[in-house]
């Protein structure tokens, strides 16, 4: 049996169809099932798209917002971020303490000539 061009484009047109409506189903449950946990739950999972629940920070400005644990802003005058980062590091370490339970407002460095 032989396929003629025409039939052979109307499979392909039938088949990227079905591969399009099937994308758009399995949108779709998606969709609802994230709805129903949503409302399970009453959270929305982390999502700010349109239509779902926006987080409690989303309407903090981004400056003021800090990471989970974080204690704050740390000054650095004149020390390289990757030093600052392994001070901290060494002092949670010694003092066998969370780095996240530590507050550190600022590091700089001691030169010798000024102890």
């Amino acid at each position: 049996m032989e396929i003629t061009i025409g039939k052979a484009l109307e499979y392909s047109v039938l088949g990227i169809l079905i591969v399009f409506v099937l994308i758009i189903v399995l949108m779709l449950v998606v969709r609802i099932m994230s709805a129903v946990v949503v409302r399970v739950t009453g959270t929305s999972g982390g999502s700010s798209g349109p239509g779902t629940a926006q987080s409690k920070s989303a309407d903090v400005p981004s400056k003021e917002r800090k990471a989970p644990g974080s204690a704050g802003d740390v000054k650095l005058y004149q020390v390289p971020d990757r030093e600052a980062a392994m001070i901290m590091a060494i002092v949670a370490e010694k003092l066998q303490m969370p780095l996240n339970e530590l507050r550190f407002l600022s590091i700089r460095e001691v030169k010798e000539d000024e102890i």
